[in-house]
């Protein structure tokens, strides 16, 4: 069944613009945006003290 319905999305057109929106979406999403390596050092290292100069 599977078969019979992507041949007919390739006649009908509609295969290759699906293929070029999953190829847009990949590019999109798959992208890490995080950087992963500042975080290999401890939370606390990252930190900036907060004690120095606070008022009360």
């Amino acid at each position: 069944m599977n078969r019979i319905q992507k041949l007919f999305e390739q006649i009908a057109g509609v295969y290759q613009a699906e293929t070029n929106r999953w190829a847009v979406a990949q590019e999109i999403f798959a992208t890490p945006r995080v950087d992963v390596a500042a975080l290999q050092k401890p939370a606390c290292w990252r930190r900036k003290s907060r004690i120095y100069g606070t008022r009360r």
